[in-house]
């Protein structure tokens, strides 16, 4: 079967982005974004989700990280969009809870061609290291603004910022490897409108 692989460049006076996505990879990274804090997140999501993804980013940290990430959350979105193709065979929901440590993530996603974000997450810093934590979300915005993705992420409880923002990318990553994957029994776009 052919590899889902997507392409995306993005220039702008603040950035400047190349990112190389395969949704049927292995989980290999090559991130380099200049933002230390998601690049790790971005690691932690091609991992869990065996998707092979490669980025180079150029942006004007010298300003803050904002425009960085907001545009890199664009990129990923276009590319999984992009990799997705038609949606035809594909699972198309998933559903995850994570834990990490004191933390749980509870994660849901519906590929479904319309995009929302639902985000219940109290941090509990301003800052993880040098990275502003509201970026995670104005990420996830982003992204699934672009992606055409449905997203639900809940932390019920949980005390550690840091753990709090990996449960949530692992929790992403189960949910878009899962709902990415192809169902032998679905021969369509699982959809009862014929289109996603």
């Amino acid at each position: 079967m052919k590899k889902r692989i997507a392409k995306i460049e993005r220039k702008t006076k603040e950035t400047q982005i190349e990112l190389v996505l395969n949704i049927d990879g292995e989980g290999i990274s090559n991130i380099n974004t200049g933002v230390g804090f998601l690049d790790h997140m971005l690691d932690l999501l091609t991992k869990h989700a065996l998707f092979n993804l490669d980025i180079t980013a150029h942006g004007d940290i010298k300003v803050d990280d904002h425009h960085t990430v907001e545009d890199i959350g664009i990129c990923f979105g276009l590319g999984i969009k992009e990799a997705l193709g038609n949606k035809k065979g594909i699972r198309r929901f998933a559903n995850a809870s994570i834990p990490m440590q004191e933390t749980l993530a509870n994660v849901a996603i519906d590929i479904s061609g319309r995009a929302a974000l639902v985000f219940n997450v109290n941090f509990h810093k301003d800052k993880i290291g040098n990275f502003d934590v509201e970026l995670i979300q104005e990420f996830l915005e982003s992204f699934t603004t672009n992606a055409g993705i449905n997203l639900h992420v809940n932390i019920p409880y949980g005390s550690n910022s840091h753990h709090m923002a990996e449960a949530v990318f692992k929790g992403i990553a189960k949910v878009l490897g899962e709902a990415a994957r192809f169902d032998e029994r679905i021969t369509d776009v699982p959809s009862t409108k014929g289109i996603l």
